[in-house]
């Protein structure tokens, strides 16, 4: 009998996290279900590793020549999916014992074809919440349209918040990981990949919501986020892309003109800024642990900074849209 969900995993950011996150995943995930791992050119002992856990759990794994953007890659996925329900997870997530089988109830249960969990981050010895469900809509404010998005109780501790975490509908959940209808999402055209790396669950929640779909939070599923640092030197290349200047300036334009959100709006602003700054996060992680002075480690930063833009930027101005779609489909 063929399991009723498919587990689609991309990578978020970096490859350093892929084997405890993937191993984490089959030991705390008794459910049956079905696994599509989208590979995206990850670095060569990553790639040994994945075809030897393919071959041996029986997983479909569907590997890529270059970095793509995420949407792009979960529409890769999406097209294996033979099951009534897809979750898309990130390669760096720990799932949490239960956390399949609350998701699946929910969206049984309300119908929802948008079921995301709680998302915690363990911290100084505890876990505390990541983000809860929270506010994704727009609003018209003194005659600009504004895209307001918030998390909900962001860095609580979990005891101090627990009385107030229930089953409920949200109007914003993460990629870090979703449950979603397979039917649904295929009516919708996948995900668009015009949102190429900033912003993409802000720009699921309000399709969802203007098409009148339901998103609901259940927290009985609970998963981790391990955020950086550290790295591993060979998440460089796929974290600068990932983040890189070229798609959040497109992105963000691109949003603007889906939603018709005015140019200054704050929520594209913080978007870029916030990119930006993800950004360089490897670039000072590597930099402040080389042996030089402080006024070096200063220069050094600026020069690997404007060297890791340019190159990046050069190598995306020289990816058409054209070639991108056509590596996605091989």
């Amino acid at each position: 009998m063929q399991p009723p969900v498919t587990v689609v995993v991309v990578p978020r950011e970096r490859f350093s996290r892929s084997e405890i996150s993937l191993e984490c995943l089959y030991r705390n995930t008794p459910e049956p279900f079905e696994l599509i791992y989208v590979d995206g050119h990850s670095p060569p002992h990553l790639r040994t590793y994945l075809e030897q856990q393919a071959g041996e759990k029986r997983f479909q794994l569907i590997r890529l020549p270059h970095f793509v953007p995420d949407p792009q890659l979960r529409n890769i996925g999406l097209r294996e999916v033979k099951t009534a329900y897809v979750v898309f997870i990130e390669n760096d997530v720990l799932v949490r014992a239960g956390w399949l089988k609350a998701l699946l109830d929910c969206a049984a249960e309300t119908k929802a074809p948008v079921v995301g969990p709680l998302y915690i981050e363990h911290l100084g010895g505890r876990d505390v919440v990541h983000m809860a469900g929270g506010v994704a809509h727009l609003e018209d404010v003194n005659g600009r349209r504004r895209c307001i998005e918030r998390h909900r109780f962001p860095g609580r501790q979990i005891s101090e918040v627990a009385h107030e975490l229930r089953r409920q509908p949200t109007e914003l959940i993460d990629f870090h990981c979703v449950l979603m209808r397979t039917d649904v999402l295929r009516e919708r055209g996948g995900f668009d990949e015009g949102v190429k790396n900033t912003a993409e669950h802000v720009d699921l929640c309000l399709t969802m919501g203007h098409a009148g779909h339901e998103v609901y939070l259940e927290p009985a599923s609970v998963v981790e986020l391990v955020q950086p640092p550290p790295f591993a030197w060979y998440d460089v290349p796929f974290y600068c892309t990932r983040w890189n200047d070229a798609w959040s300036r497109q992105t963000l334009g691109y949003l603007a003109g889906k939603w018709q959100l005015d140019p200054d709006d704050p929520f594209l602003r913080h978007k870029h800024q916030w990119t930006r700054a993800r950004r360089r996060q490897i670039l000072d992680y590597f930099v402040t642990r080389a042996p030089i002075t402080s006024v070096g480690r200063q220069v050094a930063r600026r020069y690997l900074v404007s060297i890791a833009d340019g190159w990046i930027g050069k190598t995306i101005a020289r990816g058409t849209p054209s070639t991108l779609e056509a590596v996605a489909r091989k």
